[in-house]
């Protein structure tokens, strides 16, 4: 009998003396004997063995880097240190020729900017197949946790006629010809020509919707693409992305932050478990990179050091008033360190503030909560001092912020009002406004960009790198 196993299961239960048939992409081929092979499947290579006087020398020209292989013969011990066992090959098949001079992927470290220019091939790196594994294992997970829990999974629309964020940073969606300048009465854009005969946008958010369903099913979820067309280059930023929503009928704040610090832990602590050979690669590739940077530069702790940090500690609740305090008199502001210094009640805490409360404090996750009123959206359940919300945000170490949510509004009249401060017609949401007429009930829910998530969980210093095609500004490619 001939096997045909994965290189995951072969280094998982190594079927030694057993023939196999693999097959998989050349790393690198030395010596005209040794044949590094990788299918994808794991961080671990297979080497393959020929023997080069039983092999036409034309055939083994053709064994080049990122060339494609079937490879037959039997799983041996090897007798080189760092390895348990390596594959005889008797027969040897070239599925697919590679030019080895214009292969973009010589066996030498590349830039992540070169590597995003060939967005294609870089799959093909240990990186970034780690990182694609890690993504695939997180997204199972975020499943996993919420039909554990009795959630449903809500399919929310992609083209939309709201903004769920308030932010007007939209994609249009229209059929309209180029040039069209038609216009109402009013003077606004006439969209009664358009597909939808109203101006749609893609996504920013499946909350809105969720919401309506969560009032019906009481526990939902969305995990989806959104979109955003805000003009910005940064490593944090992509115009495209996936986001993870769930929204839980009866309950209130409190509740929201139990279930959003057992969702984080139940994620990463499943990638640290099925994950541990893509962890080990990229937290062995972070420290190389740190030894590069500047001292200040560097990670606040090793990636696996990071994970079990946030899995193994309980999150510190902290008000937002009393967090303001913390900082107005830390001393990195009192000393003026902070880039953007914290002078009073009132200010948006930015990442170095975030960051110095979970690094530097606390020593541990920290869950902000009850937001001034003005700084947050307009969905925010206002608190019974009249100037704060029922907000509440995750930090991490490394990123600061990394979900945020809170309790909803569920009074008519406090939405309608909070709708007018913001000037949001209602008449654009009176499908929204209508779960508050019947029926309505304290619920909350957060949102976590799945991006962020992975750049977390896999260190990453680029956002773009945790996304097979990034889209951003002025690159759309592939």
């Amino acid at each position: 009998m001939i096997l045909s196993p994965d290189i995951r299961s072969i280094h998982r239960d190594p079927p030694m003396g057993e023939r196999l048939v693999v097959r998989a992409w050349v790393r690198t081929f030395r010596n005209d004997r040794f044949i590094s092979l990788s299918d994808g499947s794991t961080a671990s290579l297979l080497q393959a063995v020929v023997d080069h006087t039983q092999f036409d020398p034309e055939l083994l020209r053709r064994v080049a880097t990122g060339a494609c292989l079937e490879v037959e013969g039997r799983l041996t011990e090897s007798p080189a240190s760092g390895q348990k066992f390596e594959l005889q090959v008797d027969r040897l098949e070239v599925l697919g020729d590679s030019d080895a001079e214009k292969y973009p992927l010589q066996p030498k470290k590349h830039s992540l900017e070169f590597l995003r220019e060939i967005a294609h091939l870089r799959p093909r790196t240990q990186t970034f197949g780690a990182v694609f594994r890690l993504r695939h294992r997180l997204a199972s997970a975020v499943h996993r946790f919420f039909d554990e829990r009795g959630f449903f999974w809500i399919h929310t629309p992609i083209i939309t006629g709201s903004d769920a964020e308030g932010a007007g940073e939209m994609f249009r969606v229209t059929t309209l010809p180029p040039g069209h300048t038609a216009q109402t009465d009013e003077g606004h854009p006439d969209f009664s020509q358009d597909f939808f005969e109203r101006e749609t946008n893609l996504t920013v958010s499946g909350q809105l919707e969720a919401e309506l369903f969560a009032m019906a099913l009481s526990k939902v979820y969305t995990f989806g693409p959104t979109f955003r067309a805000e003009n910005s280059n940064t490593a944090r930023h992509l115009a495209e992305f996936w986001m993870i929503e769930p929204e839980v009928a009866f309950a209130e704040l409190p509740e929201l932050m139990g279930l959003a610090q057992e969702f984080v832990q139940y994620v990463l602590r499943d990638a640290l478990e099925y994950c541990a050979d893509e962890l080990a690669l990229l937290d062995q590739r972070q420290a190389e990179e740190d030894r590069q940077k500047p001292a200040d530069q560097r990670a606040p702790m090793g990636l696996i050091e990071k994970l079990k940090f946030v899995v193994n500690n309980d999150f510190e609740r902290v008000s937002y008033t009393e967090a303001i305090e913390i900082l107005r008199q830390s001393p990195p502001n009192r000393k003026g360190k902070f880039q953007y210094p914290v002078e009073g009640w009132g200010v948006d805490l930015q990442s170095e503030h975030e960051r110095y409360l979970v690094e530097k404090h606390f020593g541990k996750p920290v869950i902000l909560y009850d937001y001034p009123a003005n700084i947050k959206a307009f969905y925010m359940r206002l608190n019974e001092d009249g100037k704060t919300v029922r907000a509440m945000d995750v930090l991490f170490p490394g990123i600061g912020e990394i979900i945020g949510g809170s309790q909803r509004e569920e009074r008519l009249g406090v939405l309608s009002a909070k709708m007018e401060q913001f000037h949001i017609p209602e008449a654009s949401l009176w499908w929204y406004l209508d779960t508050r007429k019947y029926g309505s009930c304290p619920h909350s829910g957060f949102g976590l960009g799945f991006e962020r998530l992975v750049l977390f969980a896999s260190g990453m210093s680029n956002i773009r790198d945790v996304i097979p095609f990034p889209r951003t500004p002025g690159n759309a490619e592939f």
